[in-house]
């Protein structure tokens, strides 16, 4: 892989994943994340806040205090990025509302250089149901800019311009969100959904995202045409595109 700055040797290929919430990166992208890992690739997750607030309302209602909510979040987001085979940095940002600030936004900065991403993947621009996930793709799109400008201060290499996916949000078509890019996730299907079942404060979420990977899968066999070998049962994500596929045929 060579970087702006020159040439390096050859490095293992690296993926950012730049969530608001500690549910959001398995639910979204838990297959892709699966997938990179599988093929020993690098993924390091930015996890901006817990969900304390905004989505762990089971535990509010048991009557659990902000700082243990938080230790229950984390802990679960901790053994579901272990399952996928993914690393996890907290930044404790606050949700609901998710707010950016210089310093966060110097840490993603410093993030993006450090783990010299090759694919970025993050929440798309709309999410009239959830502020925090807009609020959080500006940031990881802001700071992505940001680390790629030499004169913008802080330690580490500048980076290149890496391909940003954005993940399906929960209301897809209230969100303006279009599927362009139906990924395969059949083989590492049981990794994540086994990383999903780490998340019992979203308990409430395994059987739809299931059931969206169900749909995302005939989608893509639908789109694949018949030769392909595909599973019976084939599953799913999907992802938009922000800036323009850069090739050299077209396929």
């Amino acid at each position: 892989m060579t970087h702006a700055t020159g040439a390096h040797a050859e490095t293992t290929r690296s993926t950012l994943v730049v969530t608001a919430h500690a549910g959001d990166f398995v639910w979204r992208a838990g297959g892709a994340i699966a997938l990179a890992a599988a093929r020993g690739e690098k993924v390091t997750i930015a996890c901006l806040t817990f969900g304390e607030r905004g989505e762990s309302a089971r535990a509010w209602r048991e009557g659990r205090k902000l700082e243990e909510i938080k230790a229950m979040r984390r802990d679960e987001a901790e053994r579901a990025a272990a399952v996928l085979g993914a690393d996890v940095r907290f930044y404790d940002a606050g949700d609901y509302p998710l707010v950016a600030t210089a310093d966060l936004t110097d840490q993603l900065v410093a993030l993006y250089r450090e783990t010299q991403p090759d694919v970025v993947l993050t929440h798309p621009v709309e999410d009239p149901y959830n502020g925090d996930h807009p609020a959080a793709n500006r940031m990881a799109l802001e700071a992505r800019v940001l680390a790629q400008a030499i004169g913008y201060p802080g330690e580490g290499e500048i980076i290149g311009a890496p391909p940003v996916f954005y993940f399906e949000p929960h209301q897809p078509e209230m969100s303006g969100f279009k599927p362009e890019v139906l990924l395969d996730i059949t083989e590492v299907w049981d990794t994540k959904r086994e990383a999903m079942e780490c998340l019992g404060a979203q308990q409430h979420l395994w059987d739809y995202y299931t059931d969206l990977a169900v749909r995302r899968g005939v989608q893509l066999k639908r789109n694949a045409g018949p030769n392909l070998g595909l599973a019976h049962k084939t599953m799913a994500e999907a992802y938009m595109r922000p800036y323009p596929q850069i090739a050299k045929e077209l396929a």
